[in-house]
Formats: C-alpha cells, structure tokens, sequence
C-alpha cells in the first residue's frame, strides 16, 4: 500500500484529520481479512445493544398501551390480586372472603370520589355455531352497561344491551372479532347479528361486535364474549367472587377514591388488628406494568453484560492489532518525524486510525441491530420504534472504545525515535 506522506506542522487542523482518515481507511483496505476479524467483537457488541433497546422500546409502547386501556382512572377490588407471586401469597388470598355483588353497591352508594362502578366475572369456554367452534374463549359477566367503557371496549356493529334486557337475565351477547373469524368464516360484522351461539350448551342471541383490540405476546385481547352479569350468574351460579371495577373522572382523584374505598371494604370486613392482611385485593393496572418493568430490566443487565464483554474482546483486538501496526510501520512513522510530524500528529495518526475501526464497526452493528429488531417484530407483531438516541450511543461508545483501546498503541508510535525507527526493516 503506497501512502502519501503529509507533514503535520503547519497544517490546519482539519486537513491532518482527514489525511489521517484517508491513511486509516486505506489501511482497512489493504487489510480485508484482519478488519473483519477486528469489527467483529465490535459489530455483535453494538448488534446485542440496538436490537435489544429497540425491541423492548416498542414492547414498552405495547403493553403500556394493553394495560392502560382502561386508563390510568380506574382501579379493582378483588379477592386475589392479578398476580400472584408465591404459594404463601395464594393461600392467603384463598382464604379471603368472597368480594360480592353487596360489595359493589355499597361502594357505588358511599364513595363520593367514584364515578363509575361496575362488576365482572370470567370464565373460559368453548363457542359453538352450527359445526364451527371457538376454544379457550373469555365469557365476561358485567353489570352495568358502563363496564364496555371501563373496559375500554367499544361497538363496531350493532348493539349492546339494555338495562331492562341485563336485569331479566336474557341470554344475549355482545363478541369480539375473533368470533367473526372462528365462527361464521370471516364473514363481514353484521352477519353475526342474530345469531345464536352456545356458550356450554346454552344458546345466546348475538346483538353485537365489538371493535378490535387486537394481540399481545401472542395472545388476543379479541377472544372474548360478553354477557350480562345476571345472565352469568344464572349459568354459572351467584356464588363467586367478582372483581369491582371503579373509575375516577380524572387521575387527581385516584388516591382519594382508592382511600375511600379503602375504608369502605375494611367496614364491611373486619379483620384482627395483628393481621396484615386487608381481606382484598385493591390495584390498579400499574401491578402488570410494574412486574414487566422488573422483567424487562433483568433484560437489560443481559444484555448490557453481553454488550460490554464483546466491546471488552473487540477492544483488546483493536489494542493488539494497532500495535501489530505499529511495528509494521515503524519506518513510515520515522520518515514522519524526519518531515516534521510531531508527536502529537504520530498520536492523533493512530488514534484517528483505532476509532475509524471501531466507528465502522459501531455503524455496522447499528444497521444489523435494526435489522435484527425488524425481523423479530414482525414474527411477533409489535410496532417497531427506531430510536435515533440507541443509534448515536451505539457508534458513540464503540468509538470511545476505539479512543481507549488505540491509546497505548498510539502512544508507543508516537515515542519512537526517528533515527531508530529508519533503521527498522
């Protein structure tokens, strides 16, 4: 590799920079084999980091979507919490009493701050229409009506029921789209309308469709029927705990309502005053975000660990291969010295040099890192969010790796003496 030699002294400093971007680059060149070798460790550090940063961003932006869909005004009081971490925990809970129907009616008549109060209960079941069927389908028993809003939840077409039909117990419905697609053939919305489904034998007249929810992790939020709660009970009989749903006209007013119902539940269920457990379970959807916050961050230790022990190797590599440079250039770098180079132009050479490397590697495992993230969300059907942040970190801290890993190598260059270093063959 021939390389046209520009003494330093005197130059402006931009165009040493580039004629040492020019000798670094051309360097890489002549060294196919031994620039791959060294982008490597650098490229899979940078690759793990995006990829991992962009795909957990836009599965933040899912399920924090998924779990405040019923927005950040409403709360539950239930039996067992939604989540339940240790078997001590789930026999606690078991011996709670029952949260019921009485329940909601006295928080919905004594808690001034509560706007909405409704009720809910689930079971899973097989649907039937003619010879298709649906499994592992949500049955959801409400009561009132305001529960679609609570839920978030609304009418693509037709109808949900009245409040004189969900009090007579009538066995009517309102599914999700899945049943479009699981039960009448991905026929259009309207064509389930006044249809009977059985739902564990028992028929039930479809008045509507609700809008799509879509999935999460695989699962989908479509797959579900809704029936009134009076209806439910019947089918499945009164004696089971709900879970009471209450929503707030604004977020301000969360702790009050929390606080009020608080009290209201203790009231109705006095427990002894060396128990810590309250008898309930009062949460709001923060619990899901929370349990896939600490999931997610274990994530990021991975990954960060990961991470660092490739930039680690690859920075060794570029320390070792650097000085490999040194030594083989020792003559150019003494015929520099004996135009007028300075140390400090030996030094920014080959500092210049080390962090061309590592940046190309860092612009490499950027790309790769996005690509990764692309195809992984689309198998798994997430929205992708690119952040231009994780890609400046990305070539940022593999350039400061170039910067660390150059440093010893340059420095050795840059202390040579010129007269020796002529006499090197």
């Amino acid at each position: 590799m021939s390389v046209r030699f520009v003494p330093f002294r005197g130059s402006l400093p931009l165009t040493a920079i580039w004629e040492a971007f020019r000798v670094a680059t051309g360097s890489l060149r002549a060294n196919k084999l031994r620039t791959a070798l060294t982008l490597m460790g650098i490229i899979v550090g940078v690759t793990a980091v995006i990829a991992v940063v962009t795909i957990i961003k836009g599965l933040d932006q899912t399920v924090a979507q998924t779990c405040s869909s019923q927005g950040s005004t409403v709360f539950t009081v239930s039996k067992n919490p939604q989540i339940i971490k240790s078997r001590e925990e789930f026999i606690k809970a078991n011996r709670r009493k029952d949260v019921t129907h009485e329940d909601a009616e006295a928080i919905q008549r004594l808690c001034t701050a509560c706007w909405r109060v409704g009720i809910a209960a689930n079971a899973i079941e097989t649907v039937k229409y003619g010879d298709q069927k649906a499994e592992n389908v949500r049955i959801r028993g409400v009561d009132p009506t305001t529960m679609f809003d609570i839920d978030g939840v609304s009418i693509n077409v037709g109808r949900i029921w009245t409040e004189s039909e969900g009090a007579a117990g009538r066995d009517i419905c309102v599914v999700g789209p899945d049943m479009l697609k699981n039960l009448f053939g991905d026929a259009p919305a309207g064509r389930a309308l006044g249809q009977e489904v059985r739902i564990n034998g028992r028929p039930y007249l479809v008045l509507g469709v609700l809008e799509p929810l879509g999935s999460i992790f695989g699962f989908s939020r479509d797959n579900v029927i809704y029936i009134p709660y009076s209806t439910y009970s019947k089918a499945y009989g009164a004696r089971r705990s709900l879970v009471v749903f209450i929503q707030v006209p604004a977020a301000e007013q969360l702790e009050s309502a929390e606080d009020q119902v608080r009290t209201i539940m203790r009231t109705r269920r006095p427990h002894p005053s060396d128990d810590t457990d309250e008898g309930f379970a009062l949460e709001t959807q923060d619990v899901f975000l929370n349990l896939y916050g600490a999931a997610t961050s274990n994530i990021y230790i991975v990954t960060i660990g990961v991470a660092a022990i490739s930039l680690v190797v690859g920075g060794i590599v570029v320390m070792n291969i650097m000085l490999v440079s040194v030594t083989e250039r020792t003559k150019e770098i003494g015929i520099r010295k004996a135009i007028g180079a300075r140390r400090k132009d030996i030094l920014t050479q080959f500092l210049i040099e080390a962090v061309t490397v590592t940046a190309i590697g860092g612009a490499i495992g950027v790309g790769t890192g996005f690509g990764l993230a692309y195809i992984i969300s689309a198998l798994i059907g997430f929205p992708l969010l690119v952040s231009v942040a994780s890609a400046v970190l990305g070539v940022g801290v593999s350039s400061v790796v170039g910067i660390v890993s150059g440093l010893w190598p340059a420095w050795r260059a840059a202390k040579l003496d010129p007269i020796e270093a002529l006499r090197a063959e």
